[in-house]
Parts: C-alpha cells; sequence; structure tokens
C-alpha cells in the first residue's frame, strides 16, 4: 500500500472513532430512567434531534431520533416546541455526572411515541 493510501486510511480511522464513539448506545448505561421536564430548546436534524430540558430547575439534555425516526413514531418537529412538557424514557448516560439521556420513547399530551420499538 503507498504511504498516501496508508494515511487516508489512517486518517479515516482516527476522525470517524470520534463519531462511533457518541453515536449508537456505547455512551449510555444499562439503566433505564424516566425524565419528566419541559422544553428549553430544540435542535432537530441528522444525526439526531437534541433537546434541552428544564427538569425541576436543572439541565438535562435528551437525544431523540432522527428525523425519519421521529416521523416514523408519529412526531412532528412542532411537538418539540419550546414550553412543552415531556417525558422521555430511555437510557442515561453512563457518566453519572452528565445529565443526558436518549430517548426510547417520549411521551407528549399524554400520548407515547415510540422510537425503537425493536428495543422493546
Amino acid at each position: 500500500m503507498d504511504t498516501a493510501r496508508l494515511l487516508s486510511l489512517i486518517s479515516l480511522l482516527i476522525f470517524s472513532s470520534g463519531t462511533l464513539a457518541h453515536h449508537g448506545w456505547r455512551w449510555t448505561s444499562d439503566t433505564d430512567v424516566e425524565v419528566v421536564g419541559v422544553i428549553e430548546s430544540a435542535t432537530l436534524g441528522n444525526p439526531h434531534g437534541v433537546l434541552v430540558l428544564d427538569v425541576e430547575g436543572t439541565k438535562w439534555t435528551a437525544e431523540v431520533g432522527q428525523p425519519w425516526r421521529n416521523a416514523r413514531a408519529g412526531l412532528t418537529d412542532e411537538m418539540f416546541a419550546k414550553g412543552t412538557e415531556i417525558t422521555i424514557d430511555g437510557q442515561r448516560s453512563a457518566d453519572e455526572n452528565e445529565l443526558r439521556v436518549k430517548a426510547e420513547s417520549i411521551v407528549i399530551d399524554g400520548k407515547r411515541y415510540i422510537l425503537y420499538p425493536e428495543r422493546d
């Protein structure tokens, strides 16, 4: 393999490792949690949506699905409006100092939206 190809391959592996570590479930614990709060902000789109929640005066971050996953579950971007009360059921960050949860299902106005039906 020539030097240019080898350097390209090494660069690809180095720069993709952070992406692989962040996406998926490897950063979460195996413990299911329920987080109830009010949406302060929503950044929706790829690779996944991110909500900032006020949970009794404490800021939490909730990762929701990719746009196609949210739509498949019946969620629309408008449902993530600031001030909306939301319940997130999912897995908390494995880092106990980090207030972050990956949503498996979401409850808005008493209706449950399942993002990952294959995880039930």
